[in-house]
């Protein structure tokens, strides 16, 4: 299992312990982190301009909801305020426990419900793995910057919400992998025409999901599990919406596909960055 930590704490006056994030291995800010807020500020950008949400990422559960495009511009400004806060030394913590926590809600409100309404359906479970992938790298962010906290907190910041995020992450992975088995054919239809064996493609990189998975479950190669997983959602979401967009002439489907897709890269590179004490492979003895 993963290497546990200990840090030093200062106990205060309500009892509460409190230690400096400074003691954590992961809260400087990183690549990870920056491009992780430039798809924040790309969605809230997308939802300014276009006045919605980000169409079936962010399915409001009610069709033709009341004050339905205030809630999309409210969305849109929080994800445009987290992204320019997580760029910002001074405002990077108070960013990442906003981004945090609007991730929760995202995840709970608008996508657990599909999933406990029809949950032999495996296209529910994709959506709400899809977005806790991204809920686990911000809850990193959040975990490091807070260093380790008293009370209640200390389960979701420092060392023990930096583990619970991993698993977070760890446990979405399935629900990602999975729907290349169960939805083949729209998976193979994704696949770039110029790569050979397109089935095959989309076997192996749903298996890659379900292996990263267990790796970081029982603690096997972690770090290069994670960063592996990382590099192929980046790569998917380069190879399959990229083009997209450039063929699509500005069509709105493919330019939101994009950049949700690359958040979800951007959680899974923020989670292998916070491996970064551990290393690739483990030392021969």
């Amino acid at each position: 299992m993963e290497r546990s930590y200990s840090a030093s704490t200062t106990a205060s006056a309500d009892g509460a312990a409190a230690s400096s994030a400074d003691t954590l291995p992961f809260v400087q800010t990183t690549i990870s982190q920056q491009f992780f807020a430039l798809t924040m500020i790309a969605l809230g950008v997308l939802g300014i301009i276009y006045g919605d949400v980000a169409l079936v990422w962010q399915h409001l559960p009610i069709e033709h909801m009341p004050g339905a495009k205030a809630i999309a511009y409210v969305f849109a400004l929080i994800e445009l305020i987290a992204g320019i806060g997580l760029l910002l030394r001074t405002a990077a913590k108070t960013a990442a426990a906003l981004l945090t926590a609007f991730l929760l809600l995202w995840a709970v409100l608008l996508k657990l419900p599909a999933v406990v309404v029809v949950p032999s359906m495996e296209a529910t479970w994709l959506g709400f793995g899809e977005i806790t992938v991204m809920l686990a790298g911000a809850w990193i962010l959040f975990a490091s910057r807070m260093g380790e906290r008293g009370g209640w907190l200390r389960h979701v910041t420092g060392p023990r919400g930096i583990r619970a995020a991993r698993v977070l992450f760890a446990l979405s992975l399935p629900m990602i992998g999975l729907s290349h088995f169960f939805y083949t054919t729209q998976t193979v239809a994704l696949v770039p025409s110029w790569l050979p064996y397109p089935s095959g493609w989309a076997y192996l990189t749903g298996a890659g999901s379900i292996a990263t998975c267990l790796a970081v479950l029982f603690g096997v190669v972690p770090r290069l599990a994670a960063g592996l997983e990382a590099v192929m959602l980046w790569i998917i979401t380069l190879l399959v919406w990229a083009p997209a967009v450039v063929s699509s002439s500005g069509d709105r489907l493919p330019i939101t596909a994009l950049t949700i897709s690359a958040a979800i890269a951007c959680g899974a590179w923020v989670v292998a960055d916070s491996y970064r004490e551990t290393p690739y492979l483990p030392s021969a003895s």
